[in-house]
C-alpha cells in the first residue's frame, strides 16, 4: 500500500487504497475500537461482509470470516512439507492466526510468537476469538512482546518453522524485509527447516515483489514464490516458502493429503493437497514478474 495515509472516504465506510488509483472499501456497521498504540493506529469494526475486522494504521490486516485463506496457506504450504515440525517461531502474527494453524499439528512442541504491539494481542483476546480460536492461551505457545528483529538477532534457538506473519512494510515492520534481516531467519532454522512469508500483491505492487524475491534469494538457496487469493486484501496475493533443503513443490497432491490425514489436521477450510501443489502453479505474467523459467 502506498506510504501515506488516506482518510476514509466517508463514516461508515472503511477505505484502503491498493495504489494511488485504485482502491478496495468494506462498510463498518459498527465500530469497536480507535486508538493510537505507541506503534500503529489500531481500529476494530464489525461488518456485515466479514465479521470482527481489524484495521492497522488504516490497513486491513484480518477478518473473523476470511482469515483461513490468508493464515492456512502462509502456515501450512511448509509445514506440510516439513518431515515432522516440532518447534515453530512467528514474528508477528500477534492476532494468533498463524499460531492457531501451527498448533493443529501433534508433533508441535513449543510456538514462540514476538509480537512487537501488544495492543495487538491484546485486541485478539478480546475481540478476534474466531481468528485465534484459544490459540492465545494454549500452553505450548510462548508470547513475547518485543522488536522481531533484534529477537532473531539476539537468539540461539533454532526452529523448524518460522512464519514471517507482518504488516505491509513500513513502520516497524520495514526493517523486517530485506536482505539482513531473512539472512538472521536462515541461521535460526534447523537444517531441514523452512521459512513462509507474505509477500505483496502481483497485481497493484510488482516491483515489491521483484525487490522481495530479490532479498530472499539472497539469503536462501530455494526461494518457492506461490498465489493465494485473499478476499480483505483486495484479490491475489503471494507468498513464499523459502529453505536451505525444504522444496514445498515436490510434494504431490496425494502425499499432502495423506499428511494432512496422518497428522490429524482438522478444520480446514481452504487448504489441501490439490490446493497445496495449485497455489505454486504461476501464470505466465507471474513467471516473469518473479524471474521463474518454464
Amino acid at each position: 500500500m502506498p506510504e501515506e495515509k488516506h482518510a476514509d472516504l466517508q463514516p461508515g465506510l472503511l477505505t484502503e487504497y491498493l495504489t494511488d488509483d485504485t482502491g478496495f472499501f468494506v462498510r463498518s456497521t459498527r465500530e469497536f475500537e480507535r486508538f493510537q498504540s505507541p506503534f500503529q493506529a489500531v481500529e476494530v469494526h464489525d461488518t456485515a461482509a466479514f465479521g470482527t475486522l481489524f484495521r492497522l494504521d488504516g490497513h486491513f490486516m484480518t477478518s473473523e470470516k476470511d482469515e483461513f485463506y490468508y493464515h492456512e496457506n502462509l502456515v501450512h504450504v511448509a509445514a506440510i512439507a516439513h518431515p515432522a515440525p516440532t518447534t515453530a517461531l512467528i514474528i508477528g502474527g500477534g492476532d494468533g492466526g498463524s499460531a492457531e494453524e501451527l498448533l493443529k499439528y501433534s508433533t508441535i512442541r513449543s510456538v514462540t510468537l514476538v509480537e512487537i504491539d501488544l495492543a495487538v494481542v491484546d485486541i485478539a483476546r478480546k475481540y478476534l476469538g474466531k481468528v485465534h480460536r484459544g490459540a492465545l492461551s494454549d500452553p505450548r505457545l510462548a508470547i513475547r512482546v518485543e522488536d522481531g528483529l533484534a529477537f532473531v538477532r539476539a537468539s540461539t534457538e533454532t526452529y523448524d518453522l518460522i512464519v514471517l506473519d507482518l504488516t505491509d512494510p513500513g513502520g516497524p515492520s520495514a526493517p523486517l524485509y530485506d536482505a539482513d534481516f531473512y539472512r538472521a531467519c536462515a541461521a535460526r532454522l534447523n537444517p531441514s527447516g523452512a521459512m513462509s512469508l507474505h509477500l505483496a500483491s502481483p497485481v497493484s505492487h510488482p516491483e515489491r515483489i521483484r525487490a522481495g524475491m530479490a532479498e530472499l534469494r539472497a539469503a536462501f538457496a530455494i526461494v518457492v514464490p506461490y498465489l493465494v487469493p485473499i478476499p480483505l486484501y483486495g484479490g491475489l496475493w503471494m507468498m513464499a516458502c523459502v529453505s536451505a533443503t525444504l522444496n514445498p513443490s515436490y510434494l504431490t497432491p496425494l502425499e499432502a493429503d495423506r499428511r494432512i490425514s496422518q497428522r490429524g489436521i482438522r478444520d480446514l477450510q481452504y487448504y489441501n493437497g490439490d490446493v497445496h501443489r495449485a497455489t505454486m502453479a504461476l501464470p505466465n505474467f507471474i513467471r516473469e514478474l518473479v524471474q521463474i523459467v518454464a
